[in-house]
């Protein structure tokens, strides 16, 4: 069973984020890759104190990267999108904006 920490990695703070925490009262986090969307909504639900309404999730294979001659991957990621029902409170976890 994975803890709520490995589930959720971090918030993505990024400007589209931010547009739709605002105007859909969504949630966007980058996620473990093997994580399913109950696990995302159930580690959401007990980290915030929120309720969930909806969970989508999108993943990313990871880009090349190159140093001169030598190169490698990044790691592939997963976003998760997590829109919340209807009266509730946003949590705030970006301050320093």
């Amino acid at each position: 069973m994975p803890t709520l920490y490995t589930v959720i990695r971090k918030p993505m703070i990024t400007e589209k984020g931010l547009g739709v925490k605002e105007t859909e009262a969504t949630l966007v986090f980058a996620v473990e890759p093997t994580a399913t969307k109950n696990e995302v909504k159930e580690a959401v639900e007990a980290l915030f104190k929120v309720k969930v309404a909806a969970v989508r999730t999108a993943n990313f294979a990871g880009k090349e990267r190159r140093r001169g001659k030598y190169a490698g991957f990044r790691p592939d990621w997963k976003k998760a999108y997590v829109r919340l029902k209807a009266g509730e409170k946003l949590p705030e976890y970006v301050s320093n904006l």
